[in-house]
């Protein structure tokens, strides 16, 4: 199609052909790079100008129709605050523009020039028309975007002053243009879809923690910065019929919408077995265990329960009980400052299909003392381009935890992410602490 508009242009040179195939290349090389769909529409609107227009629109519609999103570039550095005055103060979208709509209805390029122009100037206020008036719009192109038989945006390109309106040639580069930016931007548009599916699905599990008479406990959860999808990772919380509260923490191989559906199975069946019949932490992984085997759960996971009873140890603080199905080791902050790895011997992973031995294990907790459960996330990230190991990972954790002895619960919580993860995390992370109260 773009050969045969070359050609029946008459303009075309060997030279413009290349000229154009590159820029197809660039389109292309430079769009797939990313998978945010306000970079691509930004993206979009920077390579088509000042090649084929002086100013240029990429708008992508939501679900229902409305302007969801819109990239944008203009030749003049100069021209943008007009620009986005404009598209800012528009009081209409794309499909609110009769001629625009029936572009993006026929799926055809929409050609305007002289007079014709003004369709594209919304009926908003003085300042966004007086805006749109410096913009001097004189002719104009309006290309669908479109993807699988479905029309979803438009990328309009805008030339004015006396640059003349776009030859044939430039039409037919445009449509290929649109089409191979159209094919990113649905990629990018699937991929906020399902993102946002997932860690919606995610986070509307992820209930508030119980607050006691003897405990105080803080939770949080970020999301993977750089992963395709989120994870999962989870935490749960909950009070036992005999006053017990259980804490729970753990962690679904897999990055997909997948992975958080196996999480939200595997944590509503911890908290239903832990309630249902009370035990010990290493009783309700061995039954968790079994009911995944039995409902063909098809993955692994890692997981660690504990318990705090409300029944004063001999010692005369509160006794804590664990049992950790291959998930990393708490951590424990005392009153005084000091920090406890309580590490134990490695136990197997959920969702083998194949019975494992688990053991509990207790520590004494005084009043004052924190204890911190936390998925991987939070241990392995990437530090001066190198992926720490666990056990670096974990040592950094005891350093930084140390130096918050005597801070809020809530505030830990905060300053650990901050501290540990200070940019966008390479992983999912949850983190669950709780404090016994004086």
């Amino acid at each position: 199609m773009l050969g045969a508009a070359l050609a029946a242009d008459g303009q075309g040179t060997i030279d413009d052909a290349w000229a154009r195939l590159a820029l197809l290349a660039e389109v292309s090389d430079t769009l797939i790079r990313t998978l945010d769909a306000g970079q691509s529409a930004d993206h979009l609107a920077r390579l088509v100008v000042p090649r084929l227009a002086d100013w240029a629109t990429v708008t992508v519609l939501a679900e229902d129709g409305a302007d969801q999103l819109t990239g944008r570039a203009h030749r003049d550095p100069d021209r943008l605050g007009d620009l986005d005055a404009y598209l800012s103060g528009r009081t209409t979208g794309v499909r609110g523009q009769s001629a625009l709509a029936g572009a993006l209805g026929s799926g055809q390029p929409l050609r305007l020039a002289g007079p014709d122009v003004a369709v594209v100037r919304d009926a908003a206020g003085p300042r966004v028309q007086a805006a749109f008036d410096r913009l001097d719009a004189t002719s104009a192109v309006i290309v669908p975007l479109g993807a699988h038989g479905h029309v979803f945006g438009a990328l309009s390109l805008i030339n004015s002053g006396v640059r003349p309106p776009m030859t044939d040639a430039e039409v037919a580069l445009a449509e290929e243009i649109a089409r191979r930016g159209s094919l990113a931007l649905d990629n990018a548009r699937l991929y906020t879809r399902q993102l946002q599916v997932a860690e919606t699905l995610q986070r509307s599990l992820l209930t508030p923690p119980p607050q006691t008479q003897t405990l105080e406990i803080a939770v949080r959860y970020r999301p993977a910065g750089r992963h395709t999808l989120v994870g999962g990772d989870f935490y749960d919380a909950f009070t036992q019929p005999d006053g017990s509260t259980v804490l729970v923490v753990g962690d679904v191989t897999g990055h997909s919408v997948e992975a958080a559906a196996a999480m939200s199975q595997l944590r509503s069946t911890v908290r239903t077995l832990a309630c249902d019949r009370p035990g010990s932490p290493a009783d309700t992984l061995c039954r968790t265990d079994a009911v995944l085997t039995m409902t063909a759960f098809g993955t692994l996971a890692t997981v660690l329960i504990a318990g705090i009873s409300q029944t004063p140890s001999p010692a005369g603080g509160l006794q804590l009980r664990w049992s950790s199905a291959g998930h990393l080791p708490l951590m424990l902050l005392t009153a005084d400052g000091q920090v406890r790895i309580l590490d134990t011997p490695p136990e197997r992973l959920l969702g083998t299909g194949t019975s494992a031995v688990r053991t509990d294990h207790v520590t004494g907790l005084r009043p004052g003392d924190t204890v911190l459960l936390y998925t991987d996330g939070l241990v392995e990230q990437r530090h001066d381009g190198r992926r720490s190991t666990i056990d670096e990972g974990v040592s950094r954790l005891r350093e930084e935890l140390a130096e918050l002895g005597g801070v809020p619960v809530e505030q830990l919580c905060d300053d650990l992410l901050r501290r540990v993860l200070p940019g966008p995390a390479d992983d999912d992370v949850a983190l669950l602490a709780v404090r016994c109260r004086p």
